[in-house]
C-alpha cells in the first residue's frame, strides 16, 4: 500500500447537519429531513471565509442521528454545491462514529463514492472499560487496511465513554500508510505534544489537529497544525487569523499582542461550546449567520440551548467582542 497524503494544515469546520425547518411541508418532528440547500450554502460561506476544509458527519454533525442511507446524499450535496461555487477539490472529510470494522469501512467506501477525500474515524468506545490499547491499534489497522480513502484517528472521550488512547498507540498507528493524522478533542496538551513532537512520527504525513480552538495558540507551539473546531462555523475568519498568528515562530510585538488578545476572546467564547456542545454551535450559526433553525437538531437533542434568549443574552458581551473582530477581518 502506497503512503497516503494527509489533509492540508489549517482550520476545518465540523459542520452541523442542517434539517428542514418546522415550516417545511415535509417536516417530521421526530426525524426532520435533510436541508441540502442550507447545508451547501453554509459550506460555500465557510470556503469563501478562508476555511481550509470541512468535516461532514462528525460529532457536531450529529452523525449518530443520521441514517446510513442519507450519508451519501449529504456528502454529495456538499460536494456538488462547492464545485458549483468554484471550489474544486475542496477538502472534505467524512466522519464515522460506528464501533464495528465492517460498518465503518462501508461508510468510508460510501464517503469516497460521494466525493470525500478523507475519513475521520471516532475511536470505538462502546466497551471502553474493556478496550485495550492493542485492541484500538488492531481496530484502526483493520479499518485502514480496507478503507479506500486515508483515515484520521478521532479521539473525543466525551462521546465515547471516556475511552483512552495512549501516545504510544498513535505512534504505532502513524506508521500505517493509510493513517494520516488525528483530531484530539480533549484538554491533555501533554499527550498532544507527545504525539506531534515524537521523532518516530513523520509529521509531514501524520498531522495532529486539535478539536479545541480555545487551546490553539499553545498547541501550535508543540506541533499541532490546525484545528477542527465547531466555533469556526460561525467565527471562521477569527479562527483562521488565530492559526496564522499562532504558527509564527518569530512574531512581531504587534502580532504577539494580537494573537494573545484573540486567543483570549476565542477561549472566552468557547466556554459556551464547552457547556452546550453541538446544540449551541447550531444555534450560534443560526443566530449569527442566518443558516438553519436555532433549535434544528434531531432527537434526543431538542429545543436549542436551555434558557433560550435569556441564556444567549448572558453571552452577549463575549459574542459582541468576537463579532467586532470578525467584521474587521
Amino acid at each position: 500500500m502506497a503512503m497516503a497524503s494527509p489533509p492540508p494544515a489549517g482550520i476545518y469546520v465540523p459542520v452541523p447537519t442542517f434539517f428542514a425547518s418546522s415550516t417545511s411541508p415535509s417536516y417530521d418532528a421526530t426525524t426532520p429531513p435533510l436541508d441540502l440547500d442550507t447545508q451547501g450554502a453554509h459550506a460555500v460561506y465557510l470556503a469563501r471565509a478562508g476555511i481550509t476544509g470541512l468535516v461532514v458527519l462528525g460529532s457536531t454533525g450529529e452523525s449518530v442521528h443520521v441514517h446510513p442511507r442519507d450519508r451519501g446524499a449529504l456528502l454529495r450535496g456538499v460536494r456538488e454545491r462547492l464545485e458549483a461555487a468554484g471550489f474544486h477539490d475542496y477538502p472534505v472529510v467524512a466522519g464515522t462514529a460506528t464501533n464495528g470494522v465492517e460498518e465503518t469501512v462501508e461508510q468510508l467506501v460510501d464517503a469516497r463514492d460521494a466525493g470525500a477525500q478523507w475519513g475521520l474515524c471516532l475511536v470505538p468506545g462502546y466497551n471502553a472499560a474493556a478496550t485495550t490499547q492493542e485492541g484500538i491499534e488492531r481496530w484502526f489497522t483493520a479499518v485502514a487496511d480496507r478503507s479506500p480513502i486515508p483515515v484520521l484517528i478521532y479521539h473525543y472521550p466525551g462521546v465515547s465513554n471516556m475511552v483512552k488512547v495512549s501516545p504510544s498507540t498513535y505512534a504505532a498507528l502513524a506508521q500505517h500508510p493509510n493513517i494520516v493524522g488525528c483530531k484530539l478533542s480533549h484538554g491533555d496538551v501533554s499527550h498532544l505534544a507527545q504525539i506531534a513532537l515524537n521523532p518516530a512520527v513523520d509529521a509531514s504525513r501524520f498531522r495532529v489537529f486539535t478539536g479545541l480552538g480555545q487551546q490553539l495558540l499553545p498547541v501550535a507551539a508543540v506541533g499541532c497544525v490546525g484545528a477542527i473546531d465547531g466555533s469556526a462555523g460561525f467565527f471562521p475568519k477569527s479562527l483562521v487569523r488565530l492559526l496564522a498568528l499562532a504558527a509564527k515562530t518569530r512574531p512581531s510585538d504587534a502580532e504577539d499582542r494580537e494573537r494573545r488578545l484573540l486567543q483570549f476572546k476565542v477561549s472566552c467564547m468557547e466556554e459556551i461550546v464547552v457547556r452546550y456542545g453541538a446544540v449551541v454551535i447550531k444555534e450560534a450559526i443560526s443566530r449569527l449567520r442566518g443558516f438553519g433553525d436555532a433549535d434544528g437538531t434531531r432527537l434526543p437533542l431538542h429545543g436549542g440551548i436551555p434558557g433560550g434568549d435569556a441564556e444567549w443574552a448572558k453571552w452577549k458581551g463575549v459574542m459582541d467582542a468576537m463579532e467586532e473582530g470578525e467584521r474587521e477581518l
